[in-house]
């Protein structure tokens, strides 16, 4: 694209929609005539289109490449707040639809596997209560899809075990989730009284996700060498069941927020842990977004 002054201190123009979703489309396809093509626009009117949003944000998004577009700095920053934006105005518009009929839409949950069945409906408890007429639908999801759920607008809110923000979501704290051990009912430990993460040290530890692929297993790695170990891990091979599933009919041990006592009819047993880590729930949802429900949740 033609090169442009920049003035970062002058004020700018709220950005036209339409101009961002064809940046995005150009972004993705790397081709200003693939992107016409693929929104029935004439390749002119796609490069006057990116003309005029490169003047109103005051810099060049792309630079030219032969017959491709490669984004600038500018536009790599725009392509990666664009798609919760857009996502954003979809969902007003929605809403606005819905209101217009009196329209009350199920308020749609998902959670990964850390957080279990049962967490999950206590932690939309806020919702019952305070809108009994709202629908609520709750379902499992790994993390990687609850991302892509909430820009697609297929869930309301996700949650998880983290603390960081993904790019272009909203996150807060829900609360935190003291962690117990769980072990088989004939494993050596689970007669054990006065536990401490130590006393795993020489046990393998059942987790869901690879370490540097899921923050949950990330914590408790780092809550076991805060305790003096490297712990061996075993990657579960069933998953989207209950975490204490993990350890019938065998050796490993798994970190759970599952009740202490006897679990899946006395085949496992769930223990506390004396130096215990509490471990967070973070809901996450799609900013610039309105939600009596969510807010309901999030104020709970």
């Amino acid at each position: 694209m033609e090169g442009q002054g920049t003035d970062i201190g002058r004020p700018t123009s709220p950005l036209d929609l339409r101009r961002l979703a064809q940046f995005v489309a150009a972004a993705n396809h790397g081709s200003l005539t693939k992107a016409a093509r693929s929104l029935f626009m004439s390749q002119q009117a796609m490069s006057a289109a990116m003309q005029s949003l490169e003047k109103e944000v005051g810099t060049e998004l792309f630079t030219r490449q032969g017959r491709n577009v490669i984004l600038t700095p500018a536009g790599r920053k725009l392509r990666e707040g664009a798609p919760a934006l857009l996502a954003a105005t979809q969902s007003l518009s929605a809403a606005t639809r819905r209101a217009a009929y009196e329209h009350v839409p199920a308020f749609m949950v998902g959670h990964t596997p850390a957080i279990t069945s049962e967490e999950a409906f206590e932690l939309v408890t806020p919702v019952r209560r305070s809108m009994p007429e709202v629908s609520i639908t709750v379902r499992q999801m790994f993390p990687d899809e609850i991302e892509r759920g909430l820009i697609e607008r297929t869930i309301d809110v996700g949650l998880r075990r983290g603390v960081s923000t993904p790019t272009d979501l909203a996150a807060a704290a829900l609360g935190y989730d003291r962690l117990r051990l769980a072990v088989d009912s004939a494993h050596p430990l689970a007669g054990r009284k006065d536990l401490t993460l130590a006393d795993i040290a020489e046990s393998t530890l059942i987790v869901w996700a690879p370490p540097l692929h899921s923050f949950y297993t990330d914590f408790l790695v780092s809550a076991c060498r805060r305790a003096g170990f490297e712990p061996a891990l075993v990657i579960n091979p069933i998953q989207g069941t209950p975490p204490v599933t993990a350890v019938v009919g065998n050796d490993y041990v798994a970190l759970v927020t599952a009740p202490t006592g006897p679990a899946l009819g006395g085949r496992v047993t769930v223990l506390d842990l004396g130096d215990a880590p509490m471990v967070p729930i973070q809901a996450l949802w799609l900013p610039h977004t309105i939600s009596a429900a969510r807010s309901a949740l999030l104020n709970g």
